[in-house]
């Protein structure tokens, strides 16, 4: 799969205009799919959906919703659609949504150009859906007249809210969780071709599990063009997907060498090797010290380990920092994983500097091996020359572990998560894993990619641990692609959390409860293109038969690239008001 780029408001008209100039495909015709995969997402999304209310600007925003509206009626929907502005006013591609709604009319069909002609249908607001196709990308700050008056109206309504492209007031380009100024709020997003910025960083919805997704409408990949270096990073996901060939065997998938613990912190390294066969590596041995070994074998049966000498104080001693130790150690690994658990004491210190200059297998660099490389700059210094020279060097530092690799504080991380990630891989030659909500992969190259799956409760220890595992294990079966590999790695995790907290909650969910549902988001096909549309439970909205041979299948995606949320059967969770 081509990786999906993130746009501009800019490019996203560009990509248009390149679509219809070109590549032949008519602008009305872009719209025609828009609003077809609007109606389609509407009666997916919101299954018991029996009254539909379309709020329509005047631009192409509303003719989405217009043409939606229409679909939606001729499927045997009560809609209702109300046009902000006069109808007098529309032009080009609007203005013949218009007149295939209205001639001959489908629904009720309402004009609103004054906060009086709103507040007069409150009928309207009694519905069991409002689709939002107010303003779109075209959409610049701030928000006025009729569009404030629609939002007040809106507020009034207990119906979930779908938005055709971005919530109204958000500006596509936001890099932000949140904006400034007033916006629609949304219990469901619906974008076309590609995600912009806002799709990527923005919360748009009302809570973090309702869907955001992109449908394709036409524009074929050669129009889609940016400049930002960013791209989506669920995109990679399609590489672990390929079947293995009937003939494989376990060194056909890498032996992962996982690094870390010491007395009293076991689990760390225990959960990264799990994470690690868990993806799929062929073998995987973990390196500790010797009197947690047991503690580290118990994680599984599959597990290989190595008892490593302590040191008085439980960590690992200086003595497995000679040569001879080393390539033991290190002969026919495939990828390093090492940091978990590892403490930072002298001869910790001493023995991970000597692992890192001695070995030349691609390495993952987490927790407390990070905290070692702040400490030690000549280290990170050597580390960084490493992979600049050819070696695939990952760290994965959360923002506080990135302040000390950075030397900043971490208010100063926050606030520039993206160009202090891009800044770090570019300046150093590693692939950076910035994480937190909306975990960043940096490249060398200065490319990006933004993950959007995961939640609040992977806020938990141990949900490092695992990310460095999957990482780990995904690196040793891809190790031409590996920066596509830490990609999958990341957003394979966020996408288990997300189906695992939907089995617990946000409190109670454990790191380790994610790697259940690992088989589930290596199925899940919602990062493909084009269009899979899966079985599904329905109704024939005319006759009112059932179809006997349909069945849900969350693994399909339900036809949609989904940059956030995870399909439930009876439509997306309701947000907080």
């Amino acid at each position: 799969m081509v990786a999906m780029q993130v746009l501009s408001a800019a490019e996203m008209q560009a990509c248009d205009r390149a679509t219809t100039e070109r590549f032949g495909v008519p602008s009305i015709e872009l719209m025609r799919a828009a609003s077809a995969a609007v109606a389609e997402f509407a009666q997916r999304c919101f299954r018991r959906v029996r009254r539909v209310t379309v709020l329509c600007g005047g631009g192409n925003n509303g003719g989405d919703g217009m043409m939606a509206a229409r679909l939606l009626s001729e499927s045997g929907l009560a809609v209702t659609t109300i046009l902000l502005g006069a109808a007098e006013n529309l032009k080009g591609d609007a203005a013949l949504a218009w007149r295939e709604l209205t001639e001959p009319a489908h629904g009720a069909i309402l004009i609103a150009t004054s906060a009086a002609d709103l507040a007069r249908q409150n009928n309207a607001r009694k519905t069991d859906l409002i689709i939002d196709a107010v303003l779109g990308t075209g959409f610049k700050p701030p928000m006025r007249g009729l569009a404030i008056d629609a939002l007040t109206w809106l507020k009034g309504s207990q119906a979930p809210v779908l938005a055709v492209d971005l919530p109204s007031g958000w500006t596509a380009d936001a890099t932000s969780a949140n904006v400034d100024g007033q916006v629609f709020p949304a219990d469901a997003v619906i974008t076309f071709t590609a995600p912009k910025l806002a799709h990527v960083f923005g919360q748009l919805t009302r809570s973090w599990d309702q869907p955001v997704v992109v449908a394709a409408i036409g524009s074929p990949d050669e129009a889609i063009d940016s400049t930002l270096g960013l791209r989506w990073a669920g995109s990679a996901v399609k590489m672990v997907q390929a079947p293995r060939a009937a003939a494989a065997n376990k060194g056909n998938f890498g032996h992962v060498l996982v690094v870390g613990g010491s007395v009293g912190r076991s689990g760390a390294p225990a959960m990264t090797s799990l994470a690690a066969l868990r993806a799929g590596a062929g073998l995987v041995t973990a390196a500790a010290p010797a009197p947690i070994v047991p503690e580290v074998a118990a994680i599984a049966p599959e597990l290989m380990t190595w008892p490593l000498e302590a040191s008085l104080t439980g960590g690992i001693a200086a003595e497995n920092a000679a040569a001879e130790a080393l390539d033991a150690l290190s002969e026919r690994k495939t990828v390093l994983a090492v940091g978990p658990g590892l403490g930072q004491r002298g001869e910790t210190m001493e023995f991970v500097g000597a692992l890192l200059r001695e070995t030349r297998m691609p390495l993952v660099i987490d927790a407390d091996a990070l905290n070692i490389l702040a400490a030690e700059r000549t280290l990170l210094t050597e580390v960084a020359g490493m992979a600049q020279g050819g070696r695939t060097v990952v760290m994965t530092p959360h923002p506080g572990e990135m302040a000390r690799l950075a030397e900043k504080s971490v208010a100063e991380i926050q606030a520039n998560r993206l160009e202090t990630a891009r800044d770090f891989a570019r300046s150093n030659g590693v692939i950076l894993v910035l994480k937190g909500a909306r975990t960043l992969v940096a490249h060398p190259d200065g490319k990006v990619a933004v993950n959007t799956s995961g939640n609040p409760g992977m806020a938990k220890g141990g949900s490092g641990d695992l990310l460095t595992g999957l990482i780990a294990g995904l690196m040793a079966q891809y190790a031409d692609d590996a920066g596509r590999a830490v990609e999958a790695a990341v957003y394979l995790h966020g996408l288990s959390c997300d189906m695992a907290v939907r089995k617990a909650d946000e409190h109670t969910l454990l790191a380790t409860d994610c790697l259940r549902h690992l088989s589930r988001a290596f199925r899940f096909r919602g990062a493909d293109f084009p269009m899979e549309k899966g079985p599904m439970r329905s109704t024939n909205s005319r006759t009112g038969e059932k179809d006997p041979s349909s069945h849900f299948q969350i693994e399909r995606g339900n036809g949609y690239v989904w940059l956030q949320g995870t399909f439930s059967d009876g439509g997306p969770r309701r947000g907080p008001r």
